[in-house]
């Protein structure tokens, strides 16, 4: 089977690997990739914004399943691209179209959905540009800390919390009256604040018959003790201890059930992965946010911990078996550190030489996957802010952070940083 996979990052490069190992493989292709992606697979310099560039592509060199990794290219209907083409009728494609992909394309949509089907989730409030007056004047509603979401895609970084009034509707007329966000935040969600921990579920399904992938927490902000702004993700954990047989249940019973209900009842197709961003408020999981995608960095932590072949679920998902696929969990734990660029999430330079890439761990202790890379001059250079994700395997949550922090400190390039607190704040809880 000749595969093409969309993106760049960490996530794909995870997914590359992990493909990589299939029987079912023939050749595999990662559309634009990266220094790691290039290591197991052809890397290929399309944009997956260019839907007819991929298009030709796929024609070209026989491709017989596309992998969607980032989300811009769902939510801008990559895969109603395709499905609308009868030249690609046998495409099978791991990606919702553009209805599903609205879950995590609007957040006023996605919050409509939850409402429409009894999901929980915080009490929130609509505004568009416009309505900067009562959108200040709705946080009177709202006790602080006050929840500021840009409606569209922000790149993880559209989300404000603040305790602080003053800049809350500072915040509100960056985005309503200056375009901080752009189109983004042409729309801004304010939310009811949700006291508790994150944790984020993630679920392989066809708009039907689903998987429950392991449960897996990321810690989103720059600085250690969840300090800082919001970052595309510093590091992530998984499976999650507190997610016990109990919130697990309610989880199922509550959410992801319903969701999949509530796509039916509303006709939105889905084919691929949903990632659903929980707080656990007491003993009870309530929805921050739904994604269309794998998270990233946590499918660093999740792919690792797969035992079955990832191509022959995704054959399942696009023939209609996936009812009857038995996916394998490991029972190991994994930890995933993020190595970034010195000024991240702000301003940050390319092209440093990344040192200490030769010497890779054993696999079953840990792997190395590459984000914001590429090569220059036969030497691998940063190209991104998030940079490498040091993933870590043990048999417990603190033998993973363990070796994740050890290959951390192997790999070196200037400039480097990276928080040195991931995962402790659940292992004193756990301890």
């Amino acid at each position: 089977m000749n595969v093409l996979l969309l993106g760049s990052g960490g996530r794909e490069h995870a997914m590359a690997w992990k493909l990589s190992q299939s029987s079912l493989l023939s050749t595999l292709y990662v559309a634009p990739g990266n220094a790691g992606t290039e290591q197991i697979a052809t890397n290929v310099a399309l944009d997956p914004m260019d839907f007819n560039a991929v298009d030709r592509y796929i024609r070209r060199n026989n491709i017989n399943m596309l992998i969607v990794g980032p989300e811009a290219p769902l939510v801008a209907g990559i895969v109603d691209h395709f499905q609308a083409s009868e030249k690609h009728k046998n495409l099978i494609i791991v990606g919702p179209p553009k209805a599903g992909a609205m879950l995590e394309g609007s957040k006023d949509f996605a919050k409509a959905f939850m409402s429409r089907h009894n999901i929980p989730t915080a009490d929130y409030a609509t505004f568009s540009q416009g309505q900067l007056k009562e959108a200040k004047k709705y946080l009177d509603k709202r006790k602080p800390p006050y929840v500021l979401k840009a409606d569209g895609l922000a790149a993880g970084k559209g989300v404000v919390i603040t305790d602080n009034r003053e800049e809350a509707e500072a915040t509100l007329e960056e985005m309503l009256e200056n375009n901080a966000f752009g189109e983004a935040g042409s729309k801004v969600v304010i939310e009811q604040f949700m006291e508790g921990i994150e944790v984020s579920s993630f679920v392989v399904t066809d708009g039907s018959a689903y998987r429950i992938l392991p449960s897996a927490k990321d810690y989103k902000r720059v600085g250690e003790g969840d300090t800082g702004p919001n970052t595309g993700g510093m590091g992530a954990i998984s499976p999650v201890p507190f997610v016990d047989a109990e919130f697990h249940e309610k989880t199922l019973n509550q959410i992801i059930i319903p969701t999949i209900k509530g796509l039916q009842k509303d006709d939105i197709p889905f084919n691929g992965f949903l990632f659903i961003g929980l707080m656990k408020v007491g003993s009870d999981p309530y929805v921050v946010e739904y994604n269309c995608r794998l998270g990233d960095p946590e499918s660093e932590v999740i792919l690792p911990l797969l035992k079955s072949d990832l191509l022959h679920l995704f054959d399942s998902l696009g023939s209609g078996l996936l009812s009857e696929y038995d996916l394998q969990i490991d029972n190991k734990t994994a930890a995933t550190v993020i190595l970034t660029s010195g000024g991240y999430p702000g301003e940050y330079k390319k092209g440093k030489h990344i040192k200490g890439l030769d010497n890779p761990p054993n696999e079953k202790t840990g792997l190395i996957f590459h984000a914001g890379t590429t090569t220059s001059r036969g030497k691998v250079v940063t190209s991104g802010g998030r940079v490498i994700a040091c993933t870590g395997l043990g048999n417990g949550l603190e033998q993973a952070i363990e070796r994740s922090y050890k290959i951390a400190e192997s790999i070196d390039f200037s400039d480097k940083q990276y928080r040195k607190d991931i995962g402790q704040d659940v292992l004193v809880k756990v301890s």
